[in-house]
């Protein structure tokens, strides 16, 4: 009985620096994915960029994030997730430094494809921790540590904005410094990590899943697609909805700013509060009602004009928990695989980001540019085309949920 009381607290206090690992890891994530909101505009105005250089530029930051995640899972079966976590929240913390001392294009560009680098190895790490980890109510879980990624989230463009306009002796912050200050906190998560040991290491090569057994599955080519779409659309918004309120609606960043954190208010809450939910309903049917959610709240808001903007926010509700519950659905579908299966699930991902982004921004350009590239009904217009197809991947990410759907229930494998 001794025994056990004294082993009960080493347990426990592993388990609670996992989780800090975690729950901090997603708060840096949410952090460093949704401040370029508030400073994209800034960004923009000062090395001249049009919208499609601007889509451009961030293509090639998924394209870092891309490539990120096509080696990741060769270093954590190499060095495990702790090495690779501290690597990860290292890049953040080196690129912050060289993304407040970029002056040019180039150097700017290059620190920020460094950034979205260390995004897709922290990814990965802690969605194959969370794997491990979680195997009593994964769904609850899953959206419970993303959730994490949208309370960052939600604060992060409001703390962005603000600090862009402080001064520190005698110099304004601006988006450089506000870059520095904010990738530092990678520091914080760097410290459970360290102190932390991670489950799963020792897994003999044999027991796992090969790639080409995962890849001849039909359901896991619709939970990449399903996945992807579902990313763009919840990504773009970090990315595009203060530019569109902005120039489409002429609010001041401060307000503009704020939508984007309601947005993610609505998406923090849904993460916290549906989890429950996909665990008893089940993830099939939890992915197609939330991504329809979403699509619906997107177009109504885009037809509404500027009276019904704050369906852009509760568009965060439906798209929440489409992330976490694919990756629960991986980590129940495949127990033996999940570190293949999310690597290959997520590689894929990133270049549907890759693709999605630019789109975007050639979408919005040339509906400009048919409308009159100088003209204010032009730049509405295209505005209005790029966002719409934020809300059309948001669509197909509910249609793809329901194809899985019907091919999962005809062989009575519907989770």
């Amino acid at each position: 009985m001794n025994n056990e009381l004294k082993a009960k607290p080493k347990i426990s206090k592993t388990y609670a620096m996992q989780l800090a690992t975690i729950f901090l890891g997603f708060i840096i994530f949410g952090i460093s994915e949704n401040i370029k909101g508030p400073a994209i505009p800034r960004i923009q105005f000062d090395f001249h960029l049009d919208e499609m250089q601007l889509g451009t530029l961030l293509s090639l930051n998924a394209l870092g994030y891309l490539i990120a995640c096509s080696f990741t899972a060769v270093l954590t079966h190499k060095l495990g997730i702790k090495a690779v976590s501290l690597m990860a929240f290292g890049l953040m913390l080196i690129s912050g430094v060289l993304i407040f001392f970029s002056h040019s294009y180039p150097v700017f560009s290059s620190s920020y494809f460094l950034m979205y680098i260390g995004n897709g190895m922290l990814e990965i790490g802690l969605a194959i921790l969370g794997a491990r980890i979680f195997v009593k109510n994964t769904g609850t879980m899953m959206n419970l540590s993303h959730f994490f990624y949208g309370l960052s989230s939600t604060v992060a463009p409001m703390i962005a904005s603000g600090l862009m306009s402080v001064s520190l002796f005698g110099h304004m912050l601006d988006w450089r410094g506000m870059y520095l200050v904010m990738l530092s906190l990678s520091v914080l998560p760097m410290i459970p990590a360290f102190l932390s040991r991670f489950p799963g290491d020792d897994l003999a090569m044999e027991d796992r899943i090969p790639l080409k057994s995962l890849v001849r599955d039909p359901a896991l080519w619709l939970l990449v697609l399903i996945l992807s779409f579902g990313v763009v659309s919840e990504l773009a918004v970090g990315g595009w909805l203060v530019n569109f309120l902005e120039k489409a609606y002429k609010w001041d960043s401060v307000s503009a700013s704020g939508m984007l954190s309601i947005f993610f208010l609505c998406f923090s809450a849904a993460r916290l509060l549906l989890g429950p939910v996909t665990d008893k309903i089940g993830f099939n049917l939890s992915l197609i009602i939330f991504a329809a959610v979403s699509a619906v709240c997107t177009f109504i808001a885009i037809l509404g004009g500027e009276s019904a903007a704050f369906l852009f926010a509760a568009a965060g509700i439906g798209i929440a928990p489409i992330y976490p519950t694919v990756m629960a659905f991986i980590a129940k579908r495949y127990p033996r695989g999940s570190d293949t299966a999310i690597t290959f699930t997520v590689t894929l991902m990133g270049i549907g980001s890759v693709i999605g982004n630019y789109l975007i921004g050639a979408i919005m350009k040339v509906v400009r540019n048919s409308y009159g590239a100088d003209t204010e009904l032009g730049l509405l217009r295209g505005l209005q085309a790029g966002y719409g197809f934020i809300g059309l991947c948001a669509f197909i990410c509910a249609i793809s949920g329901c194809i899985l759907y019907r091919y999962l229930k005809a062989r009575k494998e519907l989770i």
